[in-house]
């Protein structure tokens, strides 16, 4: 199988199945002298863990991170980081039934169509379960770009039609609601609505926004590696987003450039500076030096309880209602997710961004030699 391995020199390749042993990711290409312990880690992938909450899978795991590799004396060594988590209360038993159907929503039909075979236990490798890689190499993307001056923080922007309008985010309430919302009195609606969906034995999708704080202006390509366009790849790869927009994304279309444009300015230090931020950090490809803004759209889970059609592999036209344990709605656990996915794509960047210049490459060898 190929296509588990994402960037260019902070190259994150991630490993595993919902139902085996574990699940793990190895990095390369992160620079010796980052301090870097599990807790550094973990802390992250307590936000994503099942369990949590009535709106959250009651599949019950730890998630525990080991580091097996790369870090020496609290600090990472230069060489490649290996981490795993276990799988400790995996119950296939009750996947055994859906072997001989294709869940709707799933990628079991796709998957059966590529290889010849699934993983039916969970979805395997298609599973929400390998995100666990993603966060784990984030959080120490997360770590090396606090060196840099750079921050990468994300939240829930809606839940179904309940969404959080401008000037209604207050970003210390997200941690006072189980949806992670940014505002709790919309919370509290999320979760009213969310408790009459899982009466009827359905699922919510929702929005996720997503903000860069710090970066430089300089960042990214002008061609096929545009920082956009490897943000939408870097989200987009999260099995469960079904949209992505930068900035005002799709509403610029209904704009008129007059109003879209961002007019620059100097600033009482003389630094160039934009009035508004419409563009969401980035200009042809290339961040702008403005805080970076991105939305990624989640569908609803798709195992849901209530009945659907499907076929199953006697060719046979059948209704099912999906058992096991899942999420009534993904969004609140793929906050982290999503934080963690813009975290790599950024620190990639910004350390391919190193060589861009003669002269920046003559900086940094000049300081060696002396």
């Amino acid at each position: 199988m190929a296509g588990s391995i994402f960037g260019s020199i902070f190259r994150v390749s991630t490993w595993g199945e919902s139902h085996g042993r574990g699940v793990g990711v190895v990095i390369d290409g992160c620079p010796a002298g980052v301090e870097l312990c599990e807790e550094d880690i973990q802390s992250y992938l307590d936000r994503r863990k099942p369990g949590q909450n009535k709106y959250a899978t009651p599949r019950k795991e730890e998630d525990m991170v080991e580091i097996l590799s790369g870090v020496f004396e609290g600090k990472t060594t230069g060489t490649p980081i290996a981490m795993i988590v276990y799988n400790r209360t995996q119950r296939s038993g009750d996947y055994r039934e859906i072997a001989q159907f294709y869940r709707p929503g799933h990628a079991d039909f796709t998957f059966d169509r590529k290889y010849g075979f699934r993983d039916y236990r969970g979805g395997g490798r298609s599973s929400g379960r390998e995100t666990i890689a993603r966060v784990a190499a984030g959080a120490v993307a997360a770590k090396v770009l606090q060196y840099l001056g750079v921050s990468v923080y994300a939240y829930t922007l809606s839940i179904g039609e309940i969404r959080c309008e401008r000037g209604e985010i207050r970003l210390e309430e997200c941690k006072e609601n189980a949806l992670y919302m940014p505002n709790k009195e919309k919370a509290k609606k999320a979760e009213e609505y969310l408790d009459s969906m899982m009466k009827e034995q359905n699922s919510v999708g929702g929005v996720i926004e997503g903000k860069v704080l710090g970066i430089p202006a300089g960042i990214g390509e002008p061609v096929f590696e545009k920082l956009d366009a490897n943000l939408a790849k870097a989200i987009f790869s999260i099995g469960a987003v079904k949209g992505f927009e930068i900035g005002e994304g799709f509403s610029a279309a209904e704009s008129i450039g007059s109003d879209n444009n961002d007019s620059f300015f100097y600033d009482e230090w003389g630094k160039i500076k934009k009035e508004t931020n419409h563009a969401g950090g980035i200009l042809g490809g290339i961040s702008d030096g403005d805080e970076i803004i991105f939305r990624a759209g989640i569908k609803p889970t798709p195992s849901i309880g209530k009945r659907q059609h499907t076929v199953n592999k006697s060719g046979e036209n059948i209704e099912v209602s999906i058992k096991g344990r899942h999420d009534p709605v993904i969004v609140p656990r793929a906050v982290v997710v999503v934080e963690c996915m813009a975290a790599i794509t950024i620190l990639d960047m910004m350390l391919v961004g190193m060589t861009s210049t003669l002269e920046g490459i003559q900086r940094f060898y000049e300081k060696k030699l002396k």
